[in-house]
């Protein structure tokens, strides 16, 4: 239909339209669902996923100033009473995002790159406050190692995945 004028394509639709009626009166035969050959261009989106955006860029905007703060007035030390309860829990949630992420992509599903990409954040997190909470010595050292052996190529393969799968038209 490209290139066609807009009356042409209308004797089209209705030349379809005329058939439909045909086939309608045919005995044994439904009435067949029209189905335009050509659709016309879709009306522009709102701005609101526009303004959405500005907004998430003004809060991070905001919480850079929070950092300063978060820098100067932090005590060196913390006690946390529920400390295995926090990295038991991120733990298993990077365990969920792997077999979640593992299962969609064997299935084909594309929606596998959604759950790639949030255990790649989840599994950097864990790199970073498992290297930066550690204790001198033995401690910091296996964190290391564990960031450098296992989380943190994860990540990358997640990430790779995400991109990979996100960057393919559907």
């Amino acid at each position: 239909m490209k290139g066609r004028a807009g009356g042409e394509r209308g004797k089209t639709m209705r030349q379809l339209v005329s058939c439909d009626d045909e086939l309608a009166g045919a005995e044994g035969f439904d009435r067949a669902e029209v189905i335009p050959l050509h659709e016309e261009a879709e009306e522009p989106r709102p701005a609101r996923g526009r303004r959405a955006g500005w907004l998430l860029v003004a809060c991070g905007l905001a919480l850079l100033p929070w950092l300063y703060v978060l820098a100067t007035g932090l005590p060196a030390t913390a006690t946390a009473a529920h400390w295995p309860v926090a990295w038991v829990g991120l733990d298993a949630l990077e365990a969920l995002g792997l077999i979640a992420t593992g299962l969609l992509a064997a299935r084909g599903d594309r929606r596998h790159a959604l759950a790639a990409a949030a255990t790649a954040t989840l599994l950097a997190v864990d790199a970073w406050f498992d290297t930066t909470t550690a204790a001198p010595g033995g401690d910091f050292a296996t964190a290391v190692a564990m960031a450098l052996g296992a989380e943190l190529p994860l990540a990358a393969l997640c990430g790779r995945l995400a991109l990979r799968t996100l960057s393919r038209p559907a």
